[in-house]
């Protein structure tokens, strides 16, 4: 599925939180995803396209992110997401879903989780926030160009104005994605035209950024433990932003967990590089229940 076929799917849905943007393929038993920071539906094209002859498989734009339109005073904390995605999904009436998260998409799907857990039929996640490691370390950098109101201009804006340099080892995408041919030139498109289309859109991307810095998963432990469904982790032991210990604790903390399955050296967006992966644990997950 390339960007022309998935920008053509796109809908919207009017919230009052905003106009959120998604993409809707298939049938059925829904499955939402939920993307990385600052990606947006599109990571999980390769996901979607295996898995919609199993479910209507559902990928909004979080706030302030991608296609989604969002008012300067909407606020983007992750709880917030979470919210607005319990609002989307009675706007599409849809009582659950089987739920599938990376990155701080991961943050949101657990807040998701302790918030609307009857909402959820499965859990999935990958290399993600967990609340002994949020925000990571690797994020400082990045948290501190956003209080100087500098990362849409220095750090986005140049990987999409120079796409060979945003796959070059000096690039932070390096740290992200195992292939050194990712991100494509589509996905850098894709992924950061939007959120550089205007003064707004950067501010809301570095307000997206700025609402990680306390953790927002502080508290959210006891909630999990009460948690039903079951829950299945995915972690690429290649991973430069997240800590090793976060899968383990992940299993230990959900009590119908099925485990963790470590993909060899991939990176934190291992998702959108290896989507077969993503197929193979949603269906074998899904097929428990």
């Amino acid at each position: 599925m390339d960007e022309t076929s998935f920008r053509a799917m796109r809908r919207f849905a009017d919230l009052s939180f905003g106009r959120i943007a998604y993409v809707e393929r298939g049938s059925g038993a829904a499955a939402l995803f939920v993307h990385a920071f600052p990606l947006n539906g599109f990571e999980w094209r390769g996901a979607i396209e295996r898995l919609s002859p199993y479910r209507r498989c559902i990928a909004p734009d979080l706030m302030g992110l991608g296609y989604s339109e969002i008012s300067e005073t909407q606020d983007l904390a992750p709880a917030q997401q979470a919210a607005m995605l319990a609002a989307f999904l009675d706007r599409l009436s849809l009582r659950h879903v089987d739920l599938i998260a990376n990155d701080s998409g991961g943050a949101v799907a657990q807040l998701f989780v302790a918030h609307y857990p009857r909402r959820v039929r499965t859990l999935l996640l990958t290399n993600c926030d967990v609340v002994i490691d949020s925000p990571p370390k690797a994020l400082q950098p990045l948290l501190k160009a956003a209080h100087a109101g500098v990362f849409a201009d220095k750090v986005l804006a140049p990987a999409l104005a120079d796409k060979p340099l945003a796959r070059s080892p000096q690039s932070g995408f390096r740290g992200v994605y195992q292939d050194p041919a990712n991100p494509t030139d589509e996905a850098l498109d894709y992924y950061l035209a939007p959120v550089l289309s205007s003064p707004l859109r950067k501010k809301q991307v570095e307000k997206y950024l700025l609402a990680l810095e306390q953790n927002p998963l502080a508290g959210i432990e006891p909630a999990l433990r009460q948690a039903t469904m079951p829950t299945r982790i995915v972690w690429g032991t290649g991973d430069q932003i997240f800590s090793p210990e976060s899968p383990d604790w992940l299993d230990r903390a959900f009590p119908h967990s099925r485990g963790v399955r470590r993909v060899e050296g991939a990176k934190a967006f291992f998702p959108e590089e290896q989507p077969d992966i993503i197929a193979q644990e949603a269906r074998m997950l899904w097929g428990s229940v």
